[in-house]
């Protein structure tokens, strides 16, 4: 199969539309969390090197090499969530009278949370980075800052989806309360991605 991110865009989205199980909302989120990313990064590509800038270079310097990483790891996720998502549709698929399909089943569902949960943990940093080029970077590009905001915030409450579909599923209820847990605490990022588009758009 065609890696995921060697696909084109076009291709990318017919996927993503049919009837493939693989990529979906998981992988969405990914994408969308790296596209947000880049979009903060390109705040500091348009003001490194300025000298209207130059006493927040190092600091914005910084925060593109960590935008690197950050859009390298979302980018990974897109496989990533189609990886943990395989066992589970094989779970699934287990007729109901094996009797090892319930634990199959569980462990599957309790795997499956692993990548949306990465998903929303990296968009919540990428949040935090375009805080800084928001509040540091260009003026002129202050509005993409905004809009690598709305979309991280956008993909962390996407991913956030899986793993409450996931956990709802979950027989291990202390294990499905742990995980809902982590994924609201990520989830708060979304008031500091609200605040950053408030911000920008005050500033218009």
């Amino acid at each position: 199969m065609m890696e995921q991110m060697d696909r084109s865009c076009r291709e990318f989205v017919a996927v993503l539309a049919s009837s493939a199980p693989t990529p979906g909302g998981g992988g969405a989120a990914a994408l969308a969390g790296a596209i947000g990313t880049a979009l903060g990064n390109m705040v500091g590509a348009l003001s490194v090197g300025k000298k209207k800038y130059a006493a927040v270079e190092p600091e914005l310097r910084a925060m593109m090499a960590r935008c690197d990483e950050l859009q390298a790891a979302l980018l990974h996720q897109v496989k990533a969530d189609a990886d943990c998502f395989a066992p589970l549709a094989a779970a699934y698929a287990i007729p109901k009278d094996d009797p090892k399909r319930a634990e199959v089943l569980e462990q599957a569902t309790l795997n499956a949370c692993g990548a949306p949960l990465e998903i929303m943990r990296l968009c919540a940093e990428a949040i935090d980075v375009i805080e800084v080029f928001a509040e540091k970077g260009s003026r002129l590009a202050v509005s993409d800052a905004g809009c690598g905001a709305v979309l991280c915030k956008a993909a962390l409450q996407a991913a956030s989806l899986n793993v409450f579909i996931n956990t709802g599923a979950l027989r291990d209820r202390a294990a499905a309360e742990e995980l809902n847990e982590k994924a609201n605490a990520y989830l708060a990022a979304c008031e500091k991605a609200d605040a950053i588009f408030a911000q920008v758009r005050a500033a218009l």
